[in-house]
C-alpha cells in the first residue's frame, strides 16, 4: 500500500537508531535550565546526511542534522542575532537550543508577566538577553516570531515596524502569514520570510535535542530576497533542534497541521477513545477494564511498537483472534472516518478553522472557557479511571 511505503521511508528518516532515553528521565531544570547542553557523545548524535529517499515511489530530499554542525552553523549566523519573541513551550524550547548550539540569542516577552520570570529562571538577563517584545524585534535581524497563533495576530502591529529591510522573519508556524486576510500579518516584500515548524511539543522539541537526537521538522520559505533563504531556513530547523527535516510550503504545512491536531493527533483519538470506552461501560464492564482496553494498552504497548515497527508488523505479530478482527473492521472504521477528515480539511482550507481559533484564542476570557472545556474531560469517568490505572504502571509505583 501506499501510506505503508510512505511510513517506511519516514522511519528510515529517523535518527540513527539508538536506545532512546525516556523523557521521564530528564527533570524540568534539564528541560528548561540555562545549563543544560546537548550531549556529544557518539553513540547518540547522528552521522548522517542530506539524501534523498523514496516515499513509495515519489523521491523527496532529506536533511539530517549532520549537514549543519555547530561550526557551519556558527558561519552561517556569525552576523546575526537571533530574536526570539515569546517564550512558550515553542520559545523555550528553541531559544534554550539555538543557545546551547553556540547562536547569539535574545528572547522579547511582555515585562514582568510570567513568561518573563521564567525567561530570568532560565538563564536569560533583562538588559542583555531579555527585553520587551519590541526592543527585541528591534535588536534581532532574524526574527523568531513564536507567539501564539491568536497572539501573533494581536502583536503584528506592533513588531511589523521593526521588521526591516534586510532582515529575517522566521516562523514556526504557517498560519498568520497563510490567513493573513484573517489575521492582518503582510511581511515587507525586502526581508527573507521562512519557517521550520517542528512536529511536536516544545517539550519534545528540547527533550530530543539534550538525548542528541532532534526532532522531525518541516520547512518552507515563503520569500527569499536574500537569495540565502533556503539554506538559512535548514540552518535554522537544526538549529532550534530538528533532527532531520523535509521540504514544504507555508500552506501546506499550515493545512496538514491543522487537519492533524483536529484528526488523529488529538481529536479524533480523544472521540475514538470515548465512544469505545462508553459502549464497553454500557454493556457493564468496569472501568478499570474499559480503559486499559481502550486507552492503556493502545498507548503503553501497541502506539510504540506501530511507531517502531509499522502496521503491517503489528498485525503480523499479534494473536490470530485480534489479526483477523482488525483486518476485518478497519474498512468499516475507514468508510465512516473518511468522509470526516473531508469535512475537517475544506473546513481547514477555506479558513473556518483558522477564524473559529483567532475568535475563539482571542476572547478576554479565553482561559477561563478552556479551562471549563478541560474540567469536562479531566472530570470525565474515563479519564478519573486513567489517573488510577495510570498510578499502577511500574515506573509509578513508590
Amino acid at each position: 500500500m501506499l501510506f505503508r511505503a510512505v511510513a517506511a521511508a519516514v522511519r528510515a528518516a529517523r535518527p540513527s537508531a539508538v536506545r532512546a532515553m525516556s523523557t521521564s528521565t530528564l527533570s524540568s531544570a534539564a528541560l528548561r535550565g540555562a545549563v543544560a547542553a546537548p550531549r556529544h557523545s557518539s553513540r547518540l548524535v547522528q552521522v548522517r546526511g542530506v539524501k534523498t529517499l523514496d516515499f513509495a515511489g515519489t523521491s523527496e530530499t532529506v536533511w539530517e542534522r549532520s549537514d549543519f554542525p555547530r561550526e557551519k552553523l556558527a558561519q552561517l549566523f556569525k552576523n546575526d542575532t537571533m530574536a526570539v519573541l515569546g517564550y512558550g513551550t515553542q520559545g523555550m524550547a528553541q531559544s534554550l537550543n539555538m543557545r546551547d548550539n553556540g547562536l547569539n540569542v535574545i528572547v522579547g516577552v511582555r515585562e514582568n508577566g510570567a513568561s518573563w520570570k521564567q525567561a530570568i529562571a532560565d538563564g536569560w538577563v533583562p538588559g542583555k538577553t531579555l527585553f520587551s517584545m519590541e526592543a527585541a524585534a528591534e535588536k534581532g535581524t532574524v526574527i523568531s516570531f513564536l507567539l501564539s497563533d491568536a497572539g501573533q495576530k494581536d502583536a503584528w502591529p506592533l513588531i511589523a515596524p521593526h521588521v526591516t529591510k534586510g532582515k529575517t522573519l522566521f516562523f514556526s508556524h504557517g498560519f498568520g502569514v497563510v490567513f493573513h486576510h484573517q489575521t492582518g500579518i503582510v511581511p515587507p516584500k525586502d526581508v527573507d520570510v521562512i519557517l521550520a515548524a517542528p512536529k511536536g511539543s516544545g517539550y519534545t522539541v528540547r527533550s530530543l535535542f539534550l538525548e542528541g537526537r532532534g526532532i522531525n521538522s518541516s520547512v518552507a520559505i515563503y520569500q527569499d530576497v536574500s537569495g540565502k533563504a533556503r539554506e538559512r531556513a535548514f540552518g535554522m530547523g537544526v538549529a532550534i533542534g530538528s533532527g532531520y527535516l523535509y521540504e514544504t510550503t507555508f500552506e501546506k504545512e499550515v493545512y496538514s497541521d491543522l487537519t492533524g491536531e483536529r484528526g488523529v493527533l488529538m481529536g479524533a483519538i480523544q472521540g475514538f477513545f470515548q465512544a469505545q470506552y462508553e459502549v464497553l461501560r454500557a454493556a457493564g464492564h468496569s472501568p478499570s477494564e474499559a480503559f486499559n482496553e481502550t486507552v492503556e494498552e493502545a498507548t503503553q504497548s501497541l502506539y510504540p511498537l506501530i511507531g517502531a515497527k509499522g502496521m503491517d508488523w503489528m498485525y503480523a505479530n499479534c494473536s490470530t483472534t485480534a489479526r483477523r478482527g482488525a483486518l476485518d473492521w478497519a474498512p468499516e472504521f475507514y468508510k465512516c472516518s473518511k468522509p470526516v477528515f473531508q469535512r475537517l480539511y475544506e473546513s481547514v482550507a477555506n479558513g473556518t478553522e483558522s477564524q473559529r481559533s483567532i475568535t475563539e484564542n482571542g476572547r478576554p476570557d479565553y482561559r477561563e472557557r478552556f479551562e471549563v472545556e478541560l474540567k469536562e474531560i479531566r472530570e470525565s469517568e474515563m479519564w478519573r479511571a486513567g489517573v488510577t490505572v495510570r498510578s499502577l504502571r511500574p515506573e509509578n509505583q513508590k
